[in-house]
């Protein structure tokens, strides 16, 4: 393979003396011996889009090192400098995960946030995402960083970058800071020389704060008290959420938290997993089987950086039946709801929100309720948004299909632990009432109708997939299917030209969201059907969700097959 020579001129500027001896010897045997991997770690930058950074872990510019993310956090710096020129003293507030190289990306951080005169809060060991978002809120820091890659598999690390609200960049600052950063175009224009004077570090006292903060958020004190016996299962799969949950749980009163001992070890490789994503069944396996031993009434895992949470509930056999993220949102929210009004808390200023491709049984409910609900696009950091901007209103609760919920506003991101405690608080309400959260949520389906969703993701790969993706967008676009499935398209919403298309009344509404290249289509038996093309991966994405009627309980396999068969078909229609 021939290497073109501004390539290797890149990665012959990584053999001066301003980088460490190891970095040197690396890249020199990358020069050397590994043309491949020579072209992948230095073809280009690695972007720092509007959510920090996300990448390989490696040496050279295509690639997570301490000096990719040093002149990442000097962008940084920048934009916070140049924003509060006024502050007497700028505050961000640092937190890291279990990865490899997460708290040496952590320290580097903190160093040059500290070199250029910003007090640093950094946590002194691996601490959730959501304890950051909560930490940035409590200390009156102006900013924050988390590191961390989520979910993504052991070879990839990330840097997610908060603002003063405690949520994840939003226009206009994504922007600005991407524009800083930019301008950071070599390491000599990082200030590393940090000031220690300037670091403070946590410790477990604010672990506390935070654990009371998600106490304060108990709707049934006396349903946890008398059944403080329920058993759990609960696996923070090698990282963070072992360092509050059972803590969390054991503060609450709950007496039986059983942890995955295999997964209970932090790790960033991960070593029981191919993936650690709740998301995934296999990432469950080790706490099924756990639950099976101990008959557990509830099985919940957590993702790397516990923003994500994944539960498994027993059916009527005493098999453990997988939720996916749309159905932990319903019982949730109707759940906070029932709570909120049996208790008399229910002002008409309360509001829920869900992302667009979230499912619209959680609107259902809060009609139900008469309490305000709110679409937004997906990512997390647009409900933070919305909070942000509505501080006339108490937000209850709000989530999103990809296994992400929020209770309560102290916490800006989408928060595993808090979750965690409320699942188990509405599993100990529901065993008052004499049943199980698989039973309460036959009983919504019910109530309100049987909502199913899925998803699928078509990969087309190099220049040629990424045009393939925009030519189907646009087909979408200029030739919308009239009918699916036999049922007559009723509705068409494009965020790309916020325009809401009521094909049965011919009129056009606008959408008051930011643009986003997403399309849905919406028909006459209440299907609805999401495009979006992704935003990281040559992807593209279809949402599915349909409705059912479930006049019982008892009927419940019968109507959730036919749902299967026709998300099956859905899928088949789409993949074509």
């Amino acid at each position: 393979m021939e290497i073109s020579k501004e390539i290797i001129e890149r990665a012959k500027s990584w053999l001066t003396d301003q980088y460490d001896i190891e970095t040197r010897k690396q890249v020199q045997e990358l020069i050397d011996n590994n043309p491949n991997e020579l072209l992948e770690s230095f073809y280009k930058n690695l972007e720092f889009g509007t959510g920090g950074l996300r990448g390989i872990m490696g040496v050279g510019t295509n690639r997570m090192n301490t000096y990719t993310v040093a002149m990442a956090t000097q962008g940084f710096a920048n934009y916070i400098k140049n924003m509060f020129t006024n502050e007497k003293e700028l505050r961000v507030a640092i937190a890291y995960d279990c990865r490899n190289n997460s708290k040496e990306f952590a320290k580097t951080t903190a160093n040059v946030m500290s070199a250029n005169g910003i007090k640093v809060f950094l946590f002194n060991s691996l601490r959730p995402t959501p304890e950051l978002s909560f930490a940035i809120r409590e200390l009156n820091c102006h900013a924050g960083v988390v590191v961390t890659a989520s979910h993504n598999p052991k070879e990839y690390n990330g840097y997610k970058a908060y603002w003063n609200d405690g949520g994840q960049l939003v226009s206009p600052h994504d922007k600005n800071v991407i524009s800083e950063v930019e301008k950071i175009s070599d390491f000599s224009m990082v200030n590393i020389n940090a000031n220690e004077n300037l670091i403070e570090y946590l410790d477990e006292k604010f672990d506390e704060i935070y654990i009371n903060k998600i106490l304060d958020l108990s709707l049934s004190p006396k349903a946890i008290k008398k059944q403080q016996d329920l058993v759990f299962v609960y696996t923070p799969i090698h990282v963070t959420g072992g360092q509050i949950i059972p803590r969390l749980f054991d503060k609450a009163g709950f007496k039986n938290l059983h942890t995955v001992k295999e997964q209970i070890v932090v790790s960033g490789d991960f070593p029981t997993v191919v993936s650690p994503n709740p998301e995934e069944k296999a990432a469950m396996t080790l706490a099924i089987d756990k639950a099976k031993e101990v008959n557990a009434d509830v099985v919940l895992a957590t993702d790397p950086d516990a923003d994500r949470v994944g539960i498994a509930v027993k059916d009527e056999n005493g098999e453990y039946v997988l939720l996916n993220g749309n159905q932990t949102a319903t019982l949730l929210t109707y759940y906070l709801l029932t709570r909120w009004d049996e208790l008399g808390k229910l002002t008409g200023k309360e509001y829920i929100v869900k992302t667009i491709v979230t499912t619209e049984l959680l609107f259902d409910i809060a009609d139900k309720f008469n309490v305000k609900k709110f679409d937004v696009l997906t990512g997390f950091k647009f409900i933070a948004d919305k909070i942000l901007n509505n501080p006339d209103m108490t937000f209850i609760g709000g989530g999103e299909e990809s296994y992400g919920f929020l209770i309560g506003d102290f916490v800006r991101d989408k928060d595993a632990n808090s979750a965690c405690f409320m699942i188990a608080e509405m599993t100990a309400w529901a065993a008052e009432l004499g049943k199980s959260l698989y039973q309460i949520l036959k009983e919504i389906y019910k109530e309100f109708g049987f909502y199913k969703e899925g998803l699928i993701s078509l990969t087309k790969k190099g220049i040629s997939g990424v045009e393939e993706i925009k030519n189907m967008m646009h087909r979408f676009r200029t030739e919308p299917p009239k009918e699916i499935l036999n049922s007559k398209v009723v509705e068409i919403k494009d965020y790309k030209e916020s325009i809401c298309k009521d094909l049965r009344l011919g009129i056009e509404t606008a959408i008051n969201l930011p643009k986003s290249d997403v399309l849905q289509f919406f028909t006459e038996d209440g299907t609805k059907i999401s495009v979006r093309p992704s935003g990281t991966e040559p992807k593209i994405k279809f949402y599915f969700g349909i409705k059912g009627k479930l006049s019982e309980t008892a009927d419940y396999e019968t109507i959730n097959a036919e749902l299967d068969d026709k998300l099956n078909k859905l899928a088949q229609l789409f993949s074509e």
